[in-house]
């Protein structure tokens, strides 16, 4: 099956999978999930997360969920730029996310990067998600 927005997938599988009160999910493999994989965990939302590659399979990354006293450490993670309705912002445009308690994942010429992380290298980009 095609996917034709792997972001939204990844988030809306992370999102099911909080839900059910799952430990760990399984998602299709990329760089660009790879690459939001990578702020996730630098920031403390996910444990982290492995590539797995089986012989005549396609690559799949294990997501080990966070969770603190029961509850997940991800409250709510939505979608901002979506393929239909791409969202940009430069770097003096890129508001605080719950008064500095969540972040905003961007896509910048120098990667992917955390809000924060984008203000300091002073840098702008596509808005892929919100994190809180």
């Amino acid at each position: 099956m095609a996917i034709n927005d792997p972001v939204g997938d990844l988030i809306t599988r992370i999102r099911n999978a909080q839900m059910r009160k799952h430990a760990s999910l399984m998602v299709p493999a990329s760089k660009l999930r790879g690459w939001v994989l990578d702020v996730l965990s630098a920031e403390g939302y996910i444990r982290g997360y492995s590539r797995v590659e089986k012989e005549g399979e396609k690559p799949i990354f294990d997501i080990e969920l966070k969770y603190y006293e029961g509850e997940p450490v991800i409250q709510k993670i939505r979608r901002i730029s979506k393929p239909g309705r791409r969202v940009y912002s430069s770097v003096r445009d890129l508001g605080s996310v719950r008064n500095g308690l969540g972040i905003s994942i961007v896509s910048t010429p120098k990667g992917v990067m955390s809000d924060a992380a984008a203000r300091d290298a002073n840098v702008g980009g596509e808005v892929l998600c919100e994190v809180y």
